[in-house]
Formats: C-alpha cells, sequence, structure tokens
C-alpha cells in the first residue's frame, strides 16, 4: 500500500504542473532534447531539466544521454494504477451526486405537493 501510494503521489505530483504536462504531450508527437524542449517552452535550461527529472522519478519520461544531448521519451508506464484510483473515486462521487439528487426530487415532489394542498 505505501508503495502504491507513494506512486501515486508521484504521478500526481508530476502531472500538476502545466509546463511538465505540456512536456509529456509534446513527447507524445516525439522525442525531444532537452534543450529543445526548453526552447519550445522558453525556459532556462535549468528549469527544464528539473521538470524532466521530476517526470522520470515518476516513470512517466525516460532520457538517454549520447554525447552531449539528452534526449527525453515517454516512458513505459501506462498510467492503469492512477486510472483505477481515479476511477474508483469518480464512482463513488458519483454515487453520492445521485443519492443528492434523489434528496433533492424528493424535496421538490414534498414542496409540489404542500404548495396544492395550500391551495386546496
Amino acid at each position: 500500500m505505501v508503495h502504491y501510494q507513494a506512486r501515486l503521489d508521484a504521478t500526481f505530483a508530476a502531472l500538476s504542473d502545466v509546463t511538465r504536462r505540456g512536456v509529456l504531450e509534446q513527447l507524445g508527437r516525439a522525442d525531444a532534447s532537452v534543450t529543445d524542449l526548453a526552447q519550445k517552452f522558453q525556459m532556462t535550461l535549468t528549469g527544464m531539466k528539473k521538470h524532466v527529472s521530476i517526470l522520470e522519478q515518476a516513470g512517466l519520461v525516460t532520457t538517454e544521454k549520447i554525447g552531449r544531448v539528452r534526449t527525453c521519451r515517454l516512458g513505459q508506464r501506462r498510467l492503469e494504477e492512477e486510472t483505477a484510483w481515479i476511477e474508483q473515486h469518480r464512482q463513488l462521487w458519483s454515487a453520492r451526486f445521485d443519492a443528492l439528487d434523489e434528496i433533492v426530487e424528493n424535496l421538490n415532489r414534498k414542496e409540489k405537493a404542500n404548495a396544492r394542498s395550500k391551495r386546496s
């Protein structure tokens, strides 16, 4: 459970940043060097290295250094655990909202019934 939770924490922390999500989208189209990514996102090389490092720690990105160029590509993780966690919580909230809808419907019916009985 602890390993599972730590992995979820790392993934969601990595995905919480708009730049890192953009990097993943970019790498979904094609591999890129850290330098290319830094230029595309108009940031320093050091800043981009930090973003890539966080994505790499979460297993979302892999890097390979050949000579002076560090190339980034999408990692092997398919986010099954994260998807399952989201789905579990989606179902929970959906059930709660369905129950709330039922309560509201019952209150609306009672209100209409009360209004009709007052007119009579």
